[in-house]
């Protein structure tokens, strides 16, 4: 058994709780159970719920309820004590005790685990009993003596003692020194090998261990660890004078009535159901909505009442400084600018090609010829520059071809107004298949806006897209692989099907809008689109674009960090 320190070491709860250099006794139960996921969470701030995290936290809803009072070593009452903060600043352990149990100063910490006590010699798994030797120590420096701790297992309302004895001992501190020594040399520890671990990991979309795998060359066909879709789905809000506020979890959308001073409740939302908030125009947002928003990590876009996309709000939902390091870093290399616009460029006009070749009735072979021309100057573009040139010739044959792939059913076209086509303009449109275009762009750009954020990324700094004030630049780096598979094919499909009409455009002096009922007919077909299930054409499991965006967010994240030697491109089939 260890010595005691002196005895005027402050008790638990006078400990300064929160200190940057002492690691929480659970990473280091995280560390042992896997490295990769205590470097994940430990030194880039990463975090993900699922229903084993949710379960979790529900089987600490009474732990955590910090009651009793802890009495010093040197005080012989009895002890009972929850919630129980703790800290050894020699030891570098810093932790909450979820109940601490004894007389005077010999003491039993007890943890709370939601599954079953497993069958094993220990009749604990190796981690959680690392957990309660990193308590035992940390009181031991505290003047407690601690013989043995105990782990409650909620799923079969099991105690299980666990003796802290020499081999504990030396297990816990050999585990707090390959942490320590993991955090500071800042190398992301390799993902796991076909680990049923990953299975259960609710950062198994952050870490996507079988993915890098199969592109590192070191395993094969990958497993789908997550969801192939989001529970939660976008809102959006296009009412003008429509104001969203809150009530106990509940986001309730208030629209002016009629002929009154006074709002009705026009819809209601719960917020564990929403993923992100769009807002056109003037729709208003309480104080109360924002704040429970950011701490939900559900971030709001902003657009102009014609779909401008012109900023966001969301809370601190990252806080990888190594990623932020790396991008900003490759940012200033502009040999990597190039050489990663030239595979997003590459892939772009990839998918334009196979684009026309699907929907083109009769695809014109001058067409298909120059982009595949294009394909293979982008590799040899000496600067970005000369590859906005390829990248811009490429869009004119792409586009040269597009009227022919637009196929009304039937024309109800107004004078002034009709499907026609010739070439890509903007801000503002000129036509409606140009309003269309633009307007499936920025719901595109807010949706890449969000999955860079989501991955850690400064959105606003890209590669290929040098900054320009107020521009997201890395959003639209990841969009251009995804213009014609999702924009364009949204605009394809909402022509074709008869979806909107020439009629459900407004035309001024200045360009073409769309009305907000085809509007909202476009974010209709937009959201199905990107809840659609898709073959991924590398790993080969079935997810939603939504997800594949995410994906493809992380995938950059670990090609900056070094993890891959070559950004993943996404090419359709």
């Amino acid at each position: 058994m260890l010595d005691a320190p002196p005895d005027n070491s402050p008790p638990p709860q006078q400990i300064e709780k929160g200190a940057p250099d002492l690691v929480p006794a659970r990473m280091v139960n995280e560390f042992l159970f896997c490295p990769r996921l205590f470097y994940l969470e430990w030194v880039q701030g990463e975090w993900a719920d699922n229903a084993f995290t949710e379960d979790g936290r529900a089987a600490h809803r009474y732990a955590d309820k910090r009651a009793g009072e802890v009495p010093s070593p040197e005080d012989p009452q009895d002890l009972k004590a929850r919630a129980v903060d703790i800290s050894a600043p020699r030891l570098g352990i810093s932790g909450r005790i979820d109940l601490l149990e004894g007389e005077g100063n010999c003491v039993i910490p007890i943890d709370f685990k939601r599954g079953a006590a497993p069958e094993l010699p220990e009749r604990a798994w190796d981690s959680d009993r690392v957990q309660i030797g990193a308590y035992a120590l940390a009181l031991r420096e505290n003047g407690y003596r601690v013989d043995k701790g105990a782990i409650f297992f909620k799923e079969n309302h099991r105690r299980v003692d666990i003796p802290i004895n020499t081999e504990l001992e030396t297990l816990t501190r050999q585990t707090i020194s390959d942490l320590k020594s993991c955090a500071q040399n800042h190398l992301l520890p390799p993902p796991l090998h076909q680990n049923p671990k990953c299975a259960g990991c609710s950062l198994n979309a952050i870490c996507l261990p079988d993915e890098l795998n199969l592109l590192r060359g070191t395993s094969s066909e990958p497993r789908l660890l997550y969801p192939p879709r989001d529970d939660a789905l976008p809102l959006y809000v296009q009412e003008q004078g429509a104001r969203i506020g809150i009530s106990d979890q509940v986001l309730q959308i208030r629209s002016p009535a009629r002929g009154s001073v006074k709002e009705k409740v026009a819809r209601e939302v719960r917020i564990i159901d929403t993923s992100q908030i769009s807002l056109f125009g003037n729709v208003g947002l309480t104080t109360p909505a924002i704040r429970e928003l950011c701490a939900a990590n559900i971030p709001v876009a902003f657009f102009s009442y014609g779909g401008w996309f012109y900023g966001r709000i969301d809370g601190l939902s990252h806080k990888n400084i190594e990623l932020k390091r790396a991008q900003f870093r490759a940012a200033e290399d502009r040999d990597f600018c190039l050489q990663f616009a030239q595979r997003i460029v590459s892939a772009k006009i990839a998918n334009c090609r196979t684009l026309v070749r699907r929907n083109h009735p009769n695809p014109p072979r001058e067409v298909l010829d120059g982009l595949e021309f294009s394909l293979r100057d982008t590799r040899n573009a000496p600067s970005l520059n000369a590859l906005l040139g390829i990248e811009g010739n490429a869009a004119r044959l792409y586009f040269s071809a597009f009227a022919d792939m637009l196929k009304p059913p039937e024309s109800d076209e107004t004078k002034q107004l009709s499907f026609h086509f010739e070439h890509r303009n903007r801000r503002p449109p000129k036509d409606p298949i140009n309003a269309l275009l633009s307007f499936c762009y920025a719901l595109l750009t807010k949706d890449l806006t969000h999955a860079s954020l989501f991955a850690g990324f400064d959105p606003l700094l890209g590669f290929y897209h040098q900054p320009r004030y107020g521009r997201p630049g890395l959003a639209l780096d990841l969009m251009e692989e995804f213009r014609p598979i999702i924009a364009d094919s949204v605009v394809l499909q909402c022509v074709n099907t008869g979806a909107i009409k020439p009629a459900d455009f407004i035309q001024n002096s200045l360009g073409v809008s769309l009305s907000p009922p085809a509007r909202k007919k476009l974010i209709q077909t937009y959201e199905r689109r990107m809840d659609q299930l898709v073959t991924h054409p590398l790993f080969h499991y079935r997810v939603t674009y939504r997800r594949i965006l995410a994906v493809q967010a992380r995938l950059l994240g670990r090609f900056l960090l070094g993890e891959l030697d070559h950004y993943p491109q996404f090419l359709t089939r």
